[in-house]
Order: C-alpha cells, then structure tokens, then sequence
C-alpha cells in the first residue's frame, strides 16, 4: 500500500535505521556516528587510507520496472562494493541515495531487507544517506580502507603476469538473455531464484577475494562492463597487452545449455558478473590464496608486451571475439 503522508525521516526510520549493531566489534568501533545526523563520522585504522566509490543504478537502464525489490537491494549494494574488493580494501560505511515514486511498504520492505542483509554479510554498516520521492534509482557510496600504499589499481600489470579471474563468468548476460525473452514472451513476472538468472539478481561481491589477493597481484579490475572491455581497461592503464585462451575461461553452470557462439558472447562481452580480474606474477601460488578468498582462481591467459588483446583456441588461433562491454549510455 503506498503511504504519500511518509516523511522522508519517517522512511529513513522504518526500513533504513539498522536495529543495533552488525554483531562486529572492530567495524562497529569504526563508526563513530552513523544514520540519523547531518553526516557520519568514521575512524579509520591508523596507517591506512580510505577509499571511496559510488556507483548509481537507474529503472530502465540497469533494471527492469518489476525487478524483485530484495534482489534490486542486494545487487545495488554488490555493485558498490565489488569496486572496494577490486582495489583489496575493506569496507567502513556505506551511503545509499534512493528515489521512489511512492513509499509503499510492500516495495521498501524487501528492497531494505535485501540491502541490509547483504550490508551485515559484508560487514558494511548503512551510515547514512538520502531519500526523495522520484523516478526509481539507487545510487550507493562505499568508504573503505586500505593500508597505505597497498591499493590494487588498474596500472601495475607487467607482461608475463598471469591473467587470473575469481568464480564463473556470463551468468548475468545469459539470465538477462532469458529475462528479455521472457518478456518478449509475456511469460510470468520475474523469478529472482530462476537458476538461470541467479548471477544476474544476485552478484556476489568478491571482498575476501581481493583481501586475499591484495599483496600478491600486480592490478586488478571488477568484471561489471566485462571481461573484454575490463581487461581492456587494465591493459590501457598498464601500457601492455594480453592474451585470453577461451578453453580456460571459466562458464557459469547457466550457460550449459547454450550454443557456443552464444556461451563466448555472454563470457567475454557480457558484464554484471562482479567477478574479479587480476594481474598476478608467475611464480605466486594460487591454491592457498583461493582458500583463503572462498572462491576459485583461474588462469585464463597471459598479459604480454605492445597493446593487443588477443582470444585464442586450443591451438593458439585467434578468434572473434568482437562483441563490446556495456555501454551506460547505448540506446
């Protein structure tokens, strides 16, 4: 039921104002002030550095008008927070700017819930933001901390570093696939627990991944735009090129059942997956730092001297591999 007479304080207090503590001492003791004043306050670990990043998803660009609300929450939060994870830093507070048309508590009790619930996994406390009544958007900043000097970036890759990836990749462009024709289709409303969608309604942000990995990798990237179009941006940064060997690039279990063509589109030109990428030396060990991430680590090329990225076969011949990453701003 929607609830026009809701104010703003009144909404942030019902469905945004987390009932005591994460349950984590050090992360509790970081926030010196959190949601319900004119702006947080937060203390970082002596010796670090904080990092901030804000990233906005918009109804009709980044999802559809009947996106399952818990999901929608989830996943605006996954976004935000895979940037931290890609830089090796932890989390300190988060900021969530949200525009709905109407306060309707059947839409904001899933939505908070969803955010909240994935905010407390990571141990990334709601410390404030804002709320307007407007078009449907979500826009999330993340504060976190690094120690100083120890940031991943995108320009310390070197020829020679393996191109490693974290978990299964096209999930989220395969599920998208099949939520446009369901659409095309007039077929039931969206299911978030639809196996074949599940990496498109909830990425799983890789922080312990990048944690793990932050003082052993070269750079890094997270795979929101895709594995192209990221790597590229790795590439571009490090003055270097590289090699992708499509065999050993990791396939979301969804993707089982389609054509290859399809399979390679979704896996190198798709975005959403909020995998990670990075750029780690030869001779580092990848079996104790998987175990230490919680996630599979795959080798899946080479980054080489000059500036071409290349997709080869089994035999080392190149394929076409032309398809671009997301365009925020395409038609």
């Amino acid at each position: 039921m929607a609830s026009p007479s809701l104010s703003e304080f009144d909404l942030i207090r019902r469905y945004f104002r987390p009932a005591g503590p994460f349950g984590d001492p050090v992360a509790d003791a970081r926030v010196v002030l959190g949601v319900g004043d004119d702006a947080a306050l937060l203390r970082p670990d002596a010796g670090h550095e904080v990092v901030v990043s804000t990233d906005t998803v918009v109804e009709g660009r980044h999802f559809f008008p009947d996106h399952p609300p818990e999901s929608l929450g989830h996943k605006a939060l996954a976004a935000s927070l895979s940037d931290l994870a890609a830089m090796g830093a932890e989390p300190l507070g988060v900021l969530l700017s949200l525009a709905v048309p109407e306060a309707e508590d059947a839409w904001l009790t899933p939505f908070s819930e969803g955010f909240l619930r994935l905010a407390r996994a990571m141990r990334a406390p709601l410390v404030g933001g804002d709320t307007v009544r407007g078009p449907c958007s979500a826009g999330v900043t993340v504060l976190g901390q690094v120690p100083a000097g120890r940031a991943l970036q995108r320009s310390g890759a070197r020829p020679a570093d393996r191109v490693v990836v974290t978990g299964e990749l096209g999930g989220a462009a395969i599920g998208l696939a099949a939520e446009i024709r369901r659409r095309d289709e007039g077929a039931r409303p969206p299911d978030a627990n639809d196996p074949v969608c599940k990496r498109l309604f909830w990425p799983q942000p890789r922080l312990a991944a990048g944690l793990a990995l932050r003082e052993h990798a070269h750079a890094a990237i997270d795979l929101s735009d895709g594995l192209l179009a990221d790597l590229g941006h790795v590439c571009a940064a490090s003055g270097c090129g590289a090699r992708v060997d499509w065999p050993a690039v990791p396939l979301d279990p969804a993707l089982a059942g389609a054509d290859a063509a399809l399979a390679r589109d979704c896996a190198l030109g798709g975005g959403d997956d909020y995998e990670l990428l990075l750029a780690v030396p030869p001779e580092v060990e990848l079996a104790p730092l998987a175990e230490a991430a919680g996630v599979a680590l795959h080798v899946i090329g080479e980054f080489t001297a000059g500036d071409a990225i290349r997709v080869v076969d089994a035999a080392g011949a190149p394929l076409d591999a032309r398809r671009p990453g997301h365009d925020h701003f395409a038609d």
